[in-house]
């Protein structure tokens, strides 16, 4: 059980709970009556997940590691499966598409496929009144958030229960495996409507010569998180290290939650979700969804058993997205002048910024609620060429 709590306005952040076992046995079990522990059993998982949605954005994966991810995720849920790989002397997409259909013939498990940069979807969210992800060009910008949010429509289209990310450069099946349980257990355990559970990584894992190294958190995740408590300071008046999700891109949230809350283009979407959170129902402002603070936002924040591996890329990238998560909070109504200025200390120390550069407000995009998604998925249906739905 969570033992740590922390009431910010409509907010309730609770601190980081572990996995103690990967299977806990029949609910009613012998840990049952145990104070401090929660069992959730095998038949309530499944439950959960049968009326959950996965979402995997690719982007030029490995198809042996994007279908090790599928075996991982639980059959009973849906999978939702949104592309940004290239498409040009190699047709990545279509590798992606051939793994996925090989897959299902042998599994039939139900999912759905698209590419971003389809044409159809200039129409499709033009029809639908989401408009924000398409570039000048007409078609959606590239960036991970986008293909995210993509993702979240097809989701409210469906209309299940509850929706989860997945990252498709996961190595380990059994870790998605037990992401998943880990979503379905954060949602047994809530008891608002709008929840969201956020995987805390126990270790980023890298190969080092004939060994593995087990380092506690990823580089760019320590910081952000520092920054992102700091800006929680300002609300409460007291320092805090309650956030230590803020980079997690395996998370998970009620339907109805995602349907409330803003979203950012690229590397920014994770941590902005909880500062627009952190905005629009930390009790500085009048909520456009009043709902939502009668009923709370729960968040919670779970280590996982399995340690989280991945291919090591240059790090190239990092000041790149470090620069991207921290201009979340950078440009947050709640940062003040002082908060402001540690931020870009921070970025001009790391390497990401030139002194005198200004940093890049996120591309910020509205909450999705009330968006026709019918209209959307049934023009992506009849026009789009890169659109499978297998039930």
């Amino acid at each position: 059980m969570p033992r740590y709590m922390e009431r910010i306005g409509a907010l309730r952040i609770y601190g980081v709970q572990k996995v103690l076992e990967l299977t806990g046995g029949k609910s009613g079990g012998p840990t049952a009556d145990m104070p401090g522990i929660i069992n959730v059993g095998r038949y309530e998982l499944e439950d959960l997940e049968s009326k959950m949605t996965i979402i995997v954005p690719v982007k030029n994966e490995n198809p042996k590691v994007l279908e090790g991810v599928l075996s991982g995720i639980p059959h009973e849920s849906f999978v939702i499966i949104v592309s940004n790989s290239s498409r040009n002397m190699i047709d990545h997409y279509r590798i992606e598409m051939d793994t996925v259909f090989h897959y299902y013939r042998l599994t039939k498990r139900p999912f759905l496929m698209v590419h971003q940069k389809d044409p159809v979807w200039s129409d499709a969210l033009t029809e639908a009144g989401y408009p924000y992800l398409l570039g000048k060009d007409g078609l959606v910008r590239d960036g991970k958030g986008e293909g995210m949010v993509l993702g979240l429509l097809l989701a409210k289209a469906l209309d299940r229960e509850y929706v989860g990310f997945i990252d498709s450069d996961n190595y380990i099946p059994g870790a998605v495996n037990e992401y998943v349980d880990v979503y379905s257990a954060g949602f047994y355990m809530a008891r608002s409507p709008y929840a969201m559970v956020r995987i805390c990584w126990p270790f980023k894992t890298k190969f080092v010569g004939r060994r593995f190294y087990f380092r506690r958190r990823g580089r760019v995740s320590e910081i952000t998180n520092k920054y992102m408590n700091l800006l929680i300071a300002r609300i409460t008046r007291f320092e805090t290290g309650i956030i230590k999700t803020s980079n997690a891109g395996e998370h998970a949230m009620t339907l109805k939650l995602a349907e409330r809350i803003g979203y950012a283009g690229g590397f920014s979407i994770e941590p902005y979700e909880l500062v627009y959170m952190l905005e629009e129902y930390g009790g500085i402002k009048t909520p456009r969804f009043k709902d939502v603070v009668k009923k709370a936002i729960e968040i919670y924040q779970i280590e996982p058993r399995n340690p989280h591996i991945h291919e090591e890329r240059s790090d190239e990238h990092i000041p790149r997205m470090l620069k991207s998560s921290l201009s979340t909070i950078y440009h947050s109504i709640l940062a003040d002048n002082e908060l402001k200025k540690r931020i870009e200390n921070e970025l001009i120390t790391r390497g990401a910024l030139k002194p005198g550069e200004k940093i890049p407000e996120p591309r910020r995009l509205p909450p999705i609620y009330g968006v026709n998604t019918e209209k959307m998925f049934k023009t992506l249906e009849s026009a789009s060429e890169s659109f499978i739905y297998a039930e």
